[in-house]
């Protein structure tokens, strides 16, 4: 069973919704949220260049099977939502290499039922 969960990054404006279909994954986000995970509450994960119901307002969605949690990353793969919205075309090459984004500041903000 999914289970659905919106980050924020940057300035704490942008809401940004995940995808989660592994059980690990989703107990590890639900920790985050209770405040039991303090180490590994970024997210990452490959960018599809395609909207999806779920995650209304953005060109763009993580692919769940490759979504995780981190507590540092390389600096290539870090942007913020409204950057990559605002720069899609040029994502995948040598802006977001291989797709992977992992947004620095990012945090897990809830829980969102979907629909």
């Amino acid at each position: 069973m999914a289970a659905y969960f919106r980050f924020t990054d940057t300035n704490g404006q942008s809401r940004f919704v995940i995808e989660l279909k592994d059980d690990a994954k989703i107990a590890h986000a639900r920790r985050i949220l209770s405040g039991e995970e303090k180490q590994k509450v970024h997210v990452l994960g490959r960018i599809i260049k395609r909207a999806v119901p779920y995650n209304p307002g953005w060109s763009y969605h993580l692919d769940p099977n490759t979504i995780d949690f981190f507590e540092m990353a390389i600096e290539v793969c870090d942007s913020s939502a409204q950057y990559l919205e605002e720069h899609l075309d040029e994502a995948c090459g040598a802006f977001l290499p291989g797709c992977m984004w992992c947004p620095w500041s990012s945090r897990l903000v809830d829980e969102v039922k979907p629909g």
